[in-house]
């Protein structure tokens, strides 16, 4: 038998457990058959994001489809930061690289939030869920962040929990403290890191912003950096913070 880190890795809903079969078809059957070329008796590691990760004996293979077979837990399913990407969308390629990223620095739901200077107001949530799902199938991720539908900037904070703080990363930076002082007082409870458009917020928006109890505005530093750049580095530093990297 191969070693189980070096067999095809995939993303699944269905449930896990000892001598469980699953049933794959479609890309996910093609991927298998056609371009790994695992054949029948090979193996296959899986994961649902709850039951953990699983090797998986190839059992079947009817026409177009696959039956496997789930026969040793590599690794029990663990908890992650509870933490959300909140972010203004972007052209398909940067949301595309966007969604990977967040996913593999841990974030655990991307929200695409429209704001008065939002460009690209259309956003493909299936796409994004599929650049999720990719990220953590290649990254050995145990879960996959939910993907949320958009919503407006004033909706969102209107019906936001008070015990989730946003992490605003305020291009403005006035009034402002760095991101690492500001993160050394935060604990590993419910947060949601925030950046916007590459215009930047509106006045009225970052008003209402940097006047609610639940935000945390914080500056980047004093670089200007693109709202794909700022994401990366606002949840890097975070999860440092947090997880103690």
């Amino acid at each position: 038998m191969a070693a189980p880190h070096r067999s095809p890795r995939l993303f699944l809903g269905a449930p896990l457990g000892m001598d469980v079969e699953v049933e794959i078809d479609g890309d996910q059957a093609h991927y298998l058959i056609t371009v790994m070329r695992v054949p029948l008796r090979g193996h296959v590691r899986l994961f649902n994001g709850r039951d953990g990760e699983w090797l998986a004996e190839i059992v079947e293979i009817p026409r177009r489809r696959v039956i496997l077979r789930a026969v040793e837990l590599l690794r029990r399913q663990t908890s992650q930061s509870d933490i959300h990407y909140l972010f203004a969308p972007l052209k398909h390629a940067r949301v595309d690289y966007l969604a990977q990223k967040a996913t593999e620095l841990g974030a655990v739901r991307l929200r695409p939030i429209l704001t008065e200077r939002t460009v690209a107001r259309r956003v493909n949530v299936e796409r994004l869920r599929a650049n999720a799902i990719e990220a953590a199938e290649q990254c050995n991720l145990l879960a996959i962040p939910s993907v949320d539908e958009p919503i407006e900037l004033k909706a969102l904070l209107d019906c936001w929990p008070p015990d989730r703080t946003i992490i605003f990363c305020d291009d403005a930076g006035v009034a402002a403290g760095s991101l690492m002082n500001s993160l050394s007082s935060l604990r590993s409870g419910p947060l949601a890191v925030l950046v916007g458009p590459e215009g930047g917020f509106s006045p009225a928006e970052r008003e209402q912003l940097c006047t609610s109890k639940a935000v945390l505005p914080v500056s980047l530093g004093p670089r200007i950096m693109r709202a794909d750049t700022a994401a990366i580095a606002a949840l890097t530093l975070v999860q440092a913070t947090l997880e103690k990297w």
